[in-house]
């Protein structure tokens, strides 16, 4: 008789226990940006809705950004690095592919023979790794997950291109996701469009090029049937979202987002995150570091239904609705 083997089982249902973001300190204009392009601060509020962004500095790594982000969604959630056993980090922007940023990250917090492993679905990485998360508490292979998307988009942005310098910050975003009694986190409505994938890449492997129309019309028509998608699978109907948080690319793709989704059934007073205005587009950042700013202001508050969706180079897009820690 042939042997059969064992398999784990996990808890039903995850949840979003604690989130936490960071920042550099360098904050840099519109009018900063005028100084080394040909742009001015209307055009570029025009174009993308930005006022300004984060910029790190020279020395200031991508895996420093993610254990600060990391630190802060600990603390949040209450809990100590022991507490955890698997570390996923989201980003497109090491400078090598190894080592990985996950591993020197769990260290650093003091997550201690963590499973530990990088994501690259770039901007809709945090949702991607939010999924991944999830499903490996409930099929009993982590207890405690730590998913942190941090980017450092200056290392990979030609400082003199206009249509990419104006876009593109650097931070850090994080969510601790554990078990729970009730769903927090439903299932991740995901995919890719291969077939795209010469719209955004890197050139000579160096520096970040976008397509912004063929990106702008994709993502202004695509995007929005997928977040639909993902309240499907919730169970639920876009009237009951209270809070859209995209992916925070350009504040016009962000906007027609959202007026699709009311056309849909979504409620006027639905809340949109607009983060994108005073942090940039920071990829795979850009969600989990919107919650956090919006939690913190207020806008958003414990229990809230939220709905993400994330999307970017690849093309890859990902989103699923989660209640708001």
């Amino acid at each position: 008789m042939s042997p059969v083997l064992r398999q784990k089982q996990g808890p039903a249902a995850t949840r979003i226990l604690g989130v936490g973001s960071y920042q550099p300190d360098r904050v840099v204009t519109n009018d900063d940006l005028s100084q080394i392009m040909d742009t001015n601060d209307q055009w570029i509020r025009d174009r993308v809705g930005i006022i300004e962004r984060r910029f790190a500095e020279k020395d200031e790594l991508l895996v420093d950004m993610a254990v600060k982000a990391g630190n802060a969604a600990l603390a949040d959630a209450g809990l100590q690095p022991s507490e955890v056993d698997t570390v996923i980090v989201p980003n497109c922007t090491m400078p090598a592919p190894i080592p990985n940023a996950a591993g020197q990250v769990a260290d650093r917090i003091g997550v201690k023979a963590a499973g530990a492993f990088d994501l690259n679905a770039a901007c809709a990485g945090f949702c991607y790794g939010l999924g991944v998360a999830s499903d490996l508490i409930r099929a009993g292979s982590a207890g405690k997950v730590l998913v942190i998307g941090a980017e450092k988009l200056t290392d990979v942005v030609d400082p003199v291109d206009r249509a990419n310098a104006i876009i593109f910050a650097d931070g850090a975003g994080a969510a601790v996701v554990g078990p729970s009694d009730e769903p927090g986190i439903g299932p991740v409505s995901w995919g890719s469009a291969g077939d795209l994938v010469d719209t955004i890449y890197m050139r000579d492997h160096k520096y970040i090029y976008q397509e912004g129309q063929s990106v702008f019309r994709w993502a202004t028509t695509q995007i929005a049937p997928i977040a639909l998608k993902a309240v499907e699978l919730a169970g639920l109907e876009p009237s009951d979202i209270d809070v859209l948080i995209p992916h925070q690319a350009n504040l016009r793709i962000v906007d027609a987002i959202a007026k699709r989704l009311r056309a849909k059934g979504a409620r006027e007073d639905l809340v949109v995150a607009d983060d994108i205005k005073f942090s940039g587009n920071t990829s795979s950042a850009s969600i989990p570091m919107a919650l956090d700013h919006m939690r913190k202001a207020g806008t958003v508050k414990s229990g809230d239904v939220v709905l993400m969706v994330g999307f970017g180079a690849g093309l890859s897009y990902a989103g699923q609705v989660v209640i708001c820690p």
